[in-house]
């Protein structure tokens, strides 16, 4: 599986969230203060890009601007309707001061 460096960490703001494309796959990176949460950035509702949504830092959400429906950042769920079915999940960490995303070829 292979490792992609995204961004220096400082590139990112605490609260938001950043689309990137590695390997064929949309990305929705969001930083909450020090930690880095990377999920599919295509809603599972609508053919919509959630990085464009707004982050809830207390509950860890990502929610689509388009119908609403509320993601978790640390699994993937839909959380509120109208998505029913998950996002991808990415195993994401910081390695000196870099944003380094896994991504499996088999999602």
């Amino acid at each position: 599986m292979p490792k992609v460096t995204l961004c220096p960490l400082d590139e990112l703001r605490s609260g938001e969230a950043r689309r990137f494309e590695v390997a064929g796959h949309r990305i929705a990176v969001v930083r909450i203060d020090d930690d880095v949460y990377a999920i599919g950035d295509t809603c599972s509702h609508q053919n919509i890009s959630l990085s464009e949504g707004e982050v809830d830092v207390e509950e860890r959400t990502l929610e689509c601007w388009k119908h609403g429906s509320t993601f978790s950042l640390e699994t993937g769920e839909a959380l509120v309707l109208p998505a029913t079915r998950p996002v991808p999940v990415y195993d994401v960490r910081v390695d000196d001061g870099q944003v380094v995303v896994v991504v499996d070829d088999d999602r």
